[in-house]
């Protein structure tokens, strides 16, 4: 594949053109309080589900200043983001479901979630959104330490957590686990699958998680390999997103496949088949073809690959058969 022009960032991509996470700063307690209690302060409010809060009647975020955290929430803990031009930035999570929906009308809000909202809110605040949602799962699911069994506490300003048994103190770091998803072509079809719970028609890029001691490239191989028996020769990096949906990040590869011959090898997939850019064409006008939504990664490699292989625009047929 002609790697000399990228697409456009993958949605959730990009945070570090708009955010200075200002790490070296998290552990210094009285800073974070001073940027905390700013007059410039934003927070960004997620219930126990991580949906967040948007505008009525707009696809914004709903910040709460300095002055309504304090009000509203004063009692609970904010984590440090980081900076957005002079504004830091602040996480708020809410355990308590019923006080989430109070604060629903005291706000005159709605909440949403990231799989709902991703492609419609502005691209830097889909990418905070993103961020605060993955940080928040990683606290609610760690509360105990992994080596002791005992209670943990969070520590720089949230992004860590210590076990709080004197004779262990082990440090718990967020967890991420790497994905590749992948679009494997042969002689100008590129290989897509299905899974059986799907919606009629959709077929999607080949993916799956990495394991312990493997190169991405060999996940890339195994994974192809295991879930259609498609023997895959060259892989090359193409772009990455975060997907905290809950906690992974996917990272997007082309591959070259040796042959075009498929085995359904495990029951992962319902059906995998070679795809032409006229197949997709023909599929998408008939019905009979779905791509995966365009806030994933998946629909940013077919998109490349139908521009770089036939010059087509993925979004402006799917625009058409929608409209």
């Amino acid at each position: 594949m002609d790697r000399t022009t990228l697409p456009r960032l993958n949605t959730f991509a990009g945070l570090s053109l708009i955010l200075d996470r200002v790490a070296e700063k998290r552990d210094e307690a009285t800073w974070v309080n001073e940027q905390a209690a700013s007059a410039h302060a934003r927070y960004l409010l997620l219930d126990a589900l991580g949906q967040t809060y948007l505008l009525p009647g707009r696809d914004a975020l709903r910040w709460l200043d300095s002055g309504e955290r304090e009000q509203l929430l004063g009692e609970l803990k904010a984590t440090f983001l980081g900076f957005a031009g002079e504004r830091p930035h602040f996480l708020l999570a809410l355990d308590d479901g019923d006080h989430a929906a109070e604060l629903e009308t005291r706000l005159s809000a709605r909440r949403a979630g990231l799989r709902d909202v991703g492609l419609q809110l502005a691209a830097d605040e889909a990418g905070l959104f993103a961020y605060a949602k993955g940080l928040a799962h990683w606290q609610r699911e760690t509360r105990f330490c992994a080596r002791c069994g005992s209670p943990v506490v969070l520590v720089a300003s949230g992004h860590r957590a210590q076990c709080t048994n004197a004779e262990c103190g082990r440090m718990h770091f967020p967890r991420t686990d790497a994905a590749v998803i992948v679009i494997v072509e042969h002689e100008g079809a590129c290989l897509l699958g299905r899974q059986a719970g799907w919606p009629k028609g959709r077929y999607s890029t080949l993916a799956g998680f990495v394991e312990p001691g493997e190169a991405l490239e060999d996940a890339v191989r195994r994974e192809v390999a295991e879930e259609s028996g498609v023997i895959v020769g060259d892989v090359h990096y193409h772009s990455s997103q975060p997907w905290p949906l809950p906690q992974s990040l996917m990272v997007g590869f082309t591959a070259t496949a040796v042959s075009r011959t498929i085995r359904l090898r495990d029951h992962e997939l319902e059906d995998a088949r070679w795809f032409t850019p006229q197949d997709i064409v023909d599929g998408l006008a008939d019905g009979s073809f779905l791509p995966s939504p365009p806030l994933s990664v998946s629909f940013r490699l077919l998109a490349h690959w139908l521009q770089q292989r036939a010059g087509l625009d993925l979004e402006a047929l799917v625009a058409r058969r929608a409209g």
